[in-house]
């Protein structure tokens, strides 16, 4: 990107005009105790005679509540980047961020040690605000006794949520009050390093459209250890829209020369920690409003993103240490599979297009249940109005190594006893000598288990054994079918009606 000009600015030594190198703040790096528990990142053992009162505190957060509470809330951490990284420029004039982090019941300590560390290690100019939203704690220290504790850092504000909003619309609430440039949002369980801040907001500087991540490191829920991660990761997803993550595979990284501290491509952000410019927020229409607690919304927010002209990129030279949990230690409405599930169908039902029955293939409990996934109109016009591009665009251009076969499996449907095909003659079947190269004789396995050959698939017909053709209609039971690599035992395809007693054409979906 192009350097400002600020000749006038006092330059440090070795940087472009209007640029500088990232601050490397810190203000723990003396610690009012350096042999505190847990000081530069160390693990913590419990004592023999505490391990009771660890064991029964675990519930209070998913992890080692008991050691949180004996590490500073201020203790320092290693500074984990990538070598070059503190040498890094970026430029003077950096947009101000909001720091939103949302919580309900979270510990004190842990919660303090977030705080803490974004006080400690990030630019006081460009800490707009730190605004914690309380999403209806039920502890009592998380009311008064919070707005006490943070009324002496005036940044800090803190949002009492009225009634229980679920992290997704408390995120919401924190941004409707933000007034810095961008949106950081962090999770109320985190430790950011040095030189964190910096380089995600250059990002964005340089493009208003880019969405910035940083990398998040592990601090470990039973040691409360700082671990740093392997480089080179990238959020992925697989289906039925699992997230997980992924090394760039290693002759990558050599043939693109991939160096630890370029950016990268990120075809899934995790959801949790990221900055964005407030007005694209509010732009992309911020997350989906129909979307319930927890789940699925890092996945929107991606698809959105990608598919709306934005990218999103991990920065290497930001890390944020982050405790993952087990469990959540809050409830759900219904329960968390439920919610997680009807979140995701919603997604796939506005962003997945015809990829959709490839989620509902390997979920097909949600088209059964038929998932109340709530009115999709406005979210369809979201799209419409952003003249977004397709999914099969994102498949090719962001994520062209996810495997997604529109078919299940493609090919002839041969019985094998009369040595004959099934082919389709304008609206009926017909039987013939198998011919590969007709397109008559082609049939699509689909994911939602029809047997397809344009719009119309294969049925039952009334005699018992004998098939027709019926228009295709995506979750009907009457016109599904098992495939025999699905239904063991059974060689051919079986119908909830009736048998049919031909074997599948060649897979094209590797099942």
């Amino acid at each position: 990107g192009a350097a400002g000009t600020g000749q006038d600015g006092q330059e440090q030594a070795g940087s472009s005009p209007g640029m500088h190198r990232v601050l490397s703040l810190d203000v723990t790096l003396a610690p009012r105790d350096p042999r505190a528990p847990g000081q530069f990142g160390q693990p913590v053992a419990v004592p023999a005679d505490k391990q009771e009162e660890a064991k029964s505190r675990w519930k209070e957060g998913n992890f080692n509540v008991y050691l949180s509470d004996l590490i500073p809330v201020d203790r320092a951490i290693p500074d984990t980047r990538p070598a070059g990284c503190s040498e890094q420029q970026v430029h003077d004039d950096l947009p101000s961020t909001s720091i939103i982090m949302c919580f309900v019941d979270e510990v004190w300590s842990t919660l303090l040690r977030s705080v803490h560390s974004v006080l400690g290690r990030s630019p006081p100019h460009l800490v707009q605000e730190i605004i914690l939203v309380d999403d209806f704690s039920t502890k009592e220290y998380l009311k008064e006794q919070l707005d006490t504790y943070m009324s002496r850092f005036p940044k800090v504000k803190v949002l009492h949520l009225r009634e229980r909003h679920g992290l997704i619309r408390a995120r919401l609430a924190g941004a409707e009050v933000a007034t810095g440039a961008v949106l950081t949002f962090l999770d109320s369980h985190v430790e950011c390093n040095v030189g964190w801040l910096e380089p995600l907001l250059d990002r964005i500087r340089l493009r208003r459209t880019k969405v910035a991540c940083p990398v998040i490191e592990v601090i470990s829920d039973k040691d409360m250890s700082y671990m740093t991660v392997d480089n080179f990761q990238r959020g992925i997803f697989t289906w039925p829209m699992n997230f997980g993550w992924k090394q760039i595979p290693q002759e990558v990284i050599e043939k693109n020369k991939i160096k630890e501290t370029d950016i990268i491509r990120c075809p899934v952000m995790a959801g949790g920690l990221f900055s964005i410019e407030k007005k694209y927020f509010s732009e992309l229409g911020m997350y989906d409003p129909g979307l319930d607690v927890w789940g699925g919304e890092n996945m929107e927010i991606s698809f959105k993103v990608w598919m709306c002209g934005g990218e999103i990129e991990i920065v290497p030279c930001s890390r944020v240490g982050h405790i993952f949990r087990n469990d959540n230690p809050y409830s759900f409405p219904k329960d968390r599979v439920r919610t997680v599930e009807r979140n995701l169908a919603r997604v796939a039902e506005v962003w997945l297009d015809e990829y959709k029955e490839l989620f509902y293939g390997h979920a097909p409990q949600l088209l059964r249940g038929g998932a109340a996934v709530g009115e999709l109109g406005p979210q369809r016009g979201l799209r419409r109005r952003l003249r977004c591009r397709t999914f099969r665009w994102y498949l090719r251009n962001v994520y062209p190594d996810l495997p997604a076969p529109l078919a299940r499996a493609s090919g002839l449907l041969v019985n094998e006893a009369l040595a004959g095909c099934i082919a389709v003659e304008g609206t009926t079947l017909a039987f013939e000598e198998c011919d590969v190269n007709s397109t008559h004789q082609q049939f699509n396995y689909t994911w939602l288990r029809l047997v397809q050959h344009g719009e119309l698939c294969l049925a039952p017909a009334g005699v018992l054994g004998a098939v027709g053709l019926r228009r295709c209609q995506a979750g009907s039971r009457s016109l599904g079918w098992l495939h025999g690599a699905l239904a063991t035992g059974h060689p051919g395809l079986v119908s909830d009606a009736a048998a049919l007693p031909c074997q599948g054409g060649h897979s094209a979906g590797g099942h």
